[in-house]
C-alpha cells in the first residue's frame, strides 16, 4: 500500500504488508509448548505445512481520516486474496498489527479483531505477538492544534457506531493478548511467562509428526516480544536467558535453522 500523502508527525509508520511464506515438507501438526490436549493440534491437509505470515498491517492509522480507514480495507483485501489463492495451514502476525499512537479509542481491540477478520473467517489457526506500535500511547497529530491551542478532536468516525467512547490512554500488550485469546477459539497466541511481563508475547509453538505415535518434534517457533510502545524498545537479558533456556529444554540439539529458500516473499499481491 501507499504511504499516506499527507501523514500527520505522530505516526511515521510504514503502511506496507509484508508477506512471507514459510513451506515445511512433511510437517503436519502444531502444538502449543506447555502442552495442550491433542484435540487442539493442528493437522494439515497434505504432507506440508504451509505458514503464511503478515507484518506491519497497522490498522487504525491515520484513523480520523477518510485514508485510513480506506488503506485498512485494502490490506483485508490482500490478505483474503493471499489466504484464499496460497491456502496456508497456519497465520502468524509479526507485530505492529494496529497503529495504536493513531487510536484515540478505549478499546483498541476493535482494529485488531478487524486485522485478523480475514484469518478467523476462513478458519485458519493463528498466533500473534507484538511489535512498537500495538500499544503504543496515543500522540497528538500537530494538524488537530487550531492557531488558539485547542485541539480539535477527530475520534474515528467509526468509533461511535462500534459503541466505543473516544479516549486517549490506550490498550495495553495484556488487554490486548486476553481480547484476542477469549475471543477466538483459533488463536494459538500466548501470555508467555510472568516474569518477563510487560514484555507479553514470548512463547514456543512446536511443530510435531502427523502420526499419533509419533511426537518427536521437528520444528519450532519461537516467538519473542521486541519492547516498544509503552515501554522501552529492547530485549531483556532475562528474556534472553529466557529464550536460551528454553531452546535448551525443547530443543537440545539446538536444530532451529530454516534454509532460507523455503521463504517466500509475495509482493504481486499489493
Amino acid at each position: 500500500m501507499a504511504k499516506s500523502p499527507n501523514r500527520s508527525p505522530a505516526s511515521n509508520a510504514w503502511c506496507t504488508i509484508t508477506v512471507l511464506f514459510l513451506i515445511c515438507q512433511k510437517f503436519v501438526t502444531v502444538r502449543p509448548e506447555d502442552g495442550l490436549a491433542d484435540d487442539r493440534c493442528l493437522r494439515s491437509k497434505g504432507s506440508s505445512f504451509k505458514v503464511a505470515l503478515f507484518a506491519d498491517l497497522h490498522f487504525g492509522e491515520d484513523a480520523w481520516t477518510d485514508w485510513g480507514p480506506h488503506q485498512d480495507f485494502n490490506s483485508v483485501k490482500v490478505m483474503s486474496t493471499v489466504l484464499d489463492l496460497e491456502s496456508p495451514d497456519f497465520v502468524v502476525y509479526l507485530g505492529d498489527v494496529i497503529t495504536a499512537n493513531n487510536l484515540p479509542v478505549h478499546n483498541a481491540s476493535l482494529y485488531w479483531d478487524q486485522a485478523i477478520s480475514p484469518t478467523r473467517a476462513r478458519n485458519i489457526p493463528w498466533a500473534s505477538l507484538f511489535g512498537n506500535h500495538d500499544d503504543a500511547p496515543f500522540e497528538w497529530p500537530i494538524d488537530w492544534f487550531s492557531s488558539s491551542g485547542i485541539p480539535q478532536i477527530l475520534c474515528p468516525s467509526a468509533n461511535a457506531s462500534r459503541g466505543d467512547k473516544c479516549s486517549f490512554k490506550g490498550t495495553t500488550r495484556l488487554e490486548l493478548m486476553n481480547n484476542e485469546i477469549r475471543r477466538n477459539s483459533m488463536s494459538y497466541s500466548q501470555f508467555g511467562p510472568r516474569n518477563l511481563w510487560p514484555s507479553v508475547s514470548n512463547y514456543v509453538l512446536t511443530v510435531v509428526s502427523p502420526k499419533r505415535d509419533h511426537k518427536s518434534p521437528v520444528m519450532f517457533m519461537y516467538f519473542l516480544d521486541s519492547g516498544g510502545g509503552s515501554y522501552p524498545q529492547v530485549i531483556s537479558t532475562i528474556q534472553s536467558e529466557w529464550f536460551h533456556n528454553k531452546s535448551q529444554e525443547v530443543n537440545p540439539d539446538s536444530r532451529c535453522v530454516v534454509d532460507s529458500h523455503r521463504y517466500r516473499n509475495f509482493n504481486r499481491y499489493k
